[in-house]
């Protein structure tokens, strides 16, 4: 996938998507989405990034490294380092004991002998919103500061048919401002398959959609399903 040139209104560029600062008036640096600790090295020359101010870059640290790790514990149904699937999981949970021992207590064991995953919800979500803000931001231009009014996050298996379906069919009711990198994807099918942007295949793939306000969904690993929305 090739990059796209991006000619959303400028005038939205001037502001951190996450925390409004003032981008020329504070140290920035580049966020990528997604987190890119979700990806398989070498990282794809493609991987969407925003500028942000430095601040709330380094501020999301912490819960990345949660996030990265609980969803990697979800997909081997293990906290052991040396199981993980997510080579960045591994080294986290082997250098940091307490996360690992965190990540333990959010695991039980239901009556058919199953594991059953309770993270905590804040974390997890403070990272989902953040990517799903960058995308959203990538491929429209359009800032979303406020929270969004629903997010969630299930592994595909254990939707239904029907919700499956509904969650895989893209459908844009509302195409995309002219200029925009969605807009061009949509224009050139650049970068598209069956309507999701893919980052790396069978690791991560998003749609951008705008229905009754702009939904953003994310697969990882194609067993995470991942919805923000903002009506």
């Amino acid at each position: 996938m090739e990059r796209i040139e991006d000619f959303s209104d400028e005038r939205h560029k001037a502001w951190c998507i996450h925390c409004g600062a003032v981008l020329n008036d504070t140290l920035t640096n580049r966020d990528h989405a997604p987190t890119k600790s979700l990806l398989n090295r070498p990282l794809p020359h493609h991987v969407p990034q925003v500028p942000v101010c430095a601040s709330c870059n380094n501020g999301f640290s912490k819960d990345e490294a949660y996030l990265v790790c609980f969803f990697s514990c979800v997909l081997t149904g293990s906290t052991e380092p040396e199981a993980q699937v997510i080579a960045a999981a591994s080294r986290l949970l082997e250098s940091n004991p307490g996360l690992r021992a965190r990540l333990d207590q959010a695991r039980s064991t239901d009556a058919a002998g199953a594991s059953v995953w309770v993270p905590e919800t804040a974390r997890l979500n403070r990272i989902i919103v953040k990517n799903a803000r960058a995308h959203a931001f990538f491929e429209l231009g359009e800032p979303l500061r406020d929270e969004p009014t629903d997010v969630v996050s299930v592994p595909l298996n254990a939707m239904s048919a029907e919700l499956r379906h509904n969650f895989e069919s893209v459908v844009w009711e509302v195409w995309p401002e002219v200029g925009s990198r969605l807009m061009t994807r949509l224009a050139t099918g650049e970068g598209l398959v069956d309507g999701w942007i893919v980052v790396q295949p069978g690791i991560y793939r998003y749609a951008v959609l705008q229905d009754d306000g702009i939904v953003v969904r994310s697969v990882i690993r194609d067993h995470i399903a991942i919805e923000t929305r903002w009506a």
